[in-house]
């Protein structure tokens, strides 16, 4: 059975929302190399709408870059209600009930799916305990009142520090898994 690994870029208060604008300035080579290893191990990606359209444009500008050039290759499930089909960018729509469809996805032989961006898809996910382990990027910055919060409204849900990295920037990346 494969691992589905959620990677999550967070701030200090909570905010998941527009992280390419309090995250760039801690965008560095520590971050960057780990990124680049997270990338190295997986197989698939898996991606909510948003984040999919969202990433197609930035990642595809970006040939050349190692971390671009292996995003740009692996294949990419997208979860979505009005995405249809075969999709640009190596990518194809989850068809029917996406719980359903990620757990046959886990269930083909192969290595790793990584999946990234933050939103609905989490929710479900989470509620159908089909994460095996999270990456959460905490940001040493504030994003203030502004901004989507991660999994606003969802019952408590324990999970276990497996792993940690801190950067240099003061970036801590806490590895989790369900308890």
């Amino acid at each position: 059975m494969r691992k589905l690994i959620e990677s999550t870029f967070i701030t200090l208060d909570g905010c998941i929302g527009e992280p390419h604008v309090w995250g760039q300035p801690y965008w560095d080579e520590q971050h960057n190399d780990y990124n680049q290893k997270l990338v190295d191990d997986v197989d698939a990606m898996l991606l909510g709408r948003a984040t999919y359209e969202g990433f197609k444009d930035a990642w595809t500008s970006r040939a050349g870059d190692p971390i671009a050039d292996r995003f740009n290759a692996l294949p990419k499930y997208v979860a979505s209600r009005t995405l249809t089909g075969e999709l640009e960018w190596n990518s194809r729509v989850l068809e029917g009930d996406v719980a359903q469809a990620v757990a046959a996805l886990k269930a083909q032989s192969g290595e790793t799916i990584v999946k990234y961006g933050t939103g609905e898809l989490d929710t479900t996910l989470l509620e159908h305990k089909l994460v095996d382990e999270y990456h959460f990027w905490v940001y040493p910055v504030l994003a203030g009142g502004d901004g989507y919060r991660l999994w606003d409204g969802f019952d408590t849900t324990h999970l276990e520090l497996v792993d940690q990295t801190v950067f240099d920037s003061g970036i801590i990346v806490g590895v989790y898994a369900p308890k």
